[in-house]
């Protein structure tokens, strides 16, 4: 797979939108980045993980992803090879990244506006 690849499969995901970062591509859905490809030149896409996801994808499949190295890695940042990747795996990896990102964006939004969560009004404190 390629750069040219990751950023098809990424963009057919819905709701992601195309963004610089560094001057490199990077995908976000609904305003927050899940994958991108700051590390194209060394032949890497970037995937946004859990820390389980992340030892899931690399013990699954040490030769295409890695840990970024340093903090980042530590905080789920992965590397996938894209010359090792085929379409199906590149695709699923997105996939997590996409939905990890959205299911964040949607526990954001519950913490903010917790009433709304559950269907209710937010009123003031002591009024009917």
């Amino acid at each position: 797979m390629t750069a040219a690849d990751f950023q098809r499969i990424a963009l057919r995901l819905d709701g992601v939108e195309e963004v610089a970062h560094a001057g490199l591509p990077a995908f976000r859905v609904g305003g927050a980045r899940f994958a991108s490809l700051a590390s194209q030149s060394a032949g890497y896409g970037n995937l946004t993980l859990t820390l389980e996801q992340q030892a899931a994808f690399v013990e699954e499949a040490p030769e295409i992803f890695l840990p970024i190295p340093g903090g980042w890695g530590r905080m789920g940042h992965t590397h996938i090879r894209l010359a090792a990747a085929n379409e199906d795996i590149l695709t699923g990896a997105l996939r997590t990244a996409w939905k990890l990102r959205i299911e964040k964006n949607e526990n954001r939004r519950q913490k903010r506006h917790p009433s709304a969560a559950r269907g209710g009004v937010n009123k003031k404190p002591g009024k009917p």
